[in-house]
């Protein structure tokens, strides 16, 4: 609890119901003595209520103040719960502060997720009991038992948003509409029945539509755009959010900007979004983080461990070589080489411009530049895309097989096969 009237008439009532466990406060020293008074005065509340007190001094880093104060404080709840100390913790938003997020969502362009405003219970076991009753009400209840609280000085302060909305804003609206804050909160309400739904049809939705890889999202894009369009952005959200693991700075024009890419009937593109990199190739869309594809440097090459494994965990790439007797056992896979041909050492390396493949099927090489595009390869695949070579000549590639030259044949003695991981997975979309 901060100290604030809300607080200090939750934790009445909570006490008086015989439901408080224990006081929690979280000191961000952001206001000098007066945060230290504040902590001193919350101490003695629950020393009072004969109360575990549990308090962290968390000052936020730089940047928005507010969210990381935010973030540390529930971080902290998390730990008392995870510890043991309570089986929840309980906050003190009221009906006015339901009203100011929902206002202050709307004003910041947020759907109706956004609208949805304060949730009276997380599943990170937040409850909030007190989103029904107003702040002035509370205040009289506990003036009339004479009940003292504390005020935080920055509350006056209009530099912060939510601050001006409270002071300003809602004042000035509530002259048209004086129910304006009940109104506000019955908006939260009414989105949260809709976040309800939404919430079990995207689950519904999602494994058909959304391809989780690594740390990325992929997205077929002709049955994708075949959705309803309400249905198209509410995807693309949970796409984003399964990427980067909020949706904090991503409104409306985001998500249109993702449809817009996706609305021509071929070709390639990328666009950059707060924390997001999207990249189109051919029908194919991919959701990733930025910087994703310069985490590691473009061109390998590594020996291969034959018989055995060889592994480029950074890479996520594992190629298998199994060495068989072919009597009995050879039929045409196109994995298979020739171990007699497989002259000196075999190396793992990347594609890179300009290699050339000699298909068993053809007569005469062929740039696998040329089979990328004739096989419709995404872009973001052909950075890792695997060969075998034997000095500069390419003896296998993923999906197109063994080279002609060395491809096992019904006369093979022995055949060296290869095995890739991410081809047995079917992931090399």
């Amino acid at each position: 609890m901060s100290g604030g009237a809300d607080s200090v008439f939750l934790l009445t009532a909570l006490r008086e119901r015989g439901e408080a466990a224990a006081v929690l406060h979280v000191n961000h020293k952001l206001r000098g003595a007066d945060s230290d008074a504040d902590e001193a005065f919350v101490r003695e509340l629950a020393e009072n209520a004969g109360l575990a007190f549990h308090s962290s001094s968390l000052e936020p880093r730089e940047g928005n103040t507010e969210q990381e104060a935010r973030r540390l404080r529930y971080g902290f709840f998390a730990e008392c719960i995870a510890k043991g100390i309570c089986d929840s913790v309980a906050t003190g938003h009221t009906l006015d502060d339901q009203a100011e997020t929902v206002l202050f969502r709307f004003l910041r362009g947020s759907g109706s997720a956004g609208l949805s405003g304060i949730r009276p219970s997380t599943e990170n076991h937040i409850i909030r009991p007190l989103l029904s009753v107003g702040r002035e009400e509370i205040r009289d209840w506990l003036r009339a038992r004479n009940i003292s609280w504390r005020e935080d000085s920055s509350n006056a302060n209009v530099d912060f948003q939510r601050n001006r909305i409270r002071m300003n804003i809602l004042p000035e609206l509530a002259q048209l509409n004086p129910s304006l804050a009940a109104v506000l909160a019955s908006t939260a309400e009414w989105a949260q029945g809709e976040e309800d739904f939404w919430t079990g049809e995207l689950d519904r939705l999602e494994p058909e539509y959304l391809t989780a890889a690594p740390e990325t999202i992929l997205i077929e894009i002709e049955p994708f755009v075949r959705l309803p369009i309400a249905t198209q952005r509410r995807l693309l959200r949970r796409a984003i959010e399964r990427v980067r693991g909020d949706l904090r700075s991503i409104g409306f024009q985001h998500v249109e900007a993702v449809r817009a890419l996706m609305s021509t009937r071929e070709g390639s593109g990328r666009i950059q979004l707060p924390e997001l990199d999207v990249y189109r190739s051919f029908d194919m869309l991919r959701l990733a983080p930025q910087h994703f594809d310069a985490r590691i440097e473009r061109n390998f090459s590594v020996p291969m461990e034959i018989p055995g494994e060889t592994t480029l965990e950074e890479r996520r790439l594992t190629i298998g070589m199994e060495l068989i007797a072919a009597s009995g056992v050879y039929n045409g896979d196109v994995n298979a080489l020739d171990w007699a041909k497989c002259r000196g050492p075999l190396n793992l390396r990347n594609w890179r411009p300009g290699d050339q493949f000699d298909r068993p099927e053809r007569g005469e090489g062929v740039k696998l530049k040329t089979l990328f595009q004739d096989y419709r390869i995404p872009l973001w695949e052909r950075r890792r895309w695997p060969v075998i070579v034997s000095g500069e000549e390419i003896v296998w590639t993923r999906r197109f097989g063994a080279a002609r030259e060395f491809a096992a044949s019904a006369r093979t003695e022995t055949i060296l096969l290869v095995r890739d991981g991410i081809e047995s997975a079917r992931l090399n979309v």
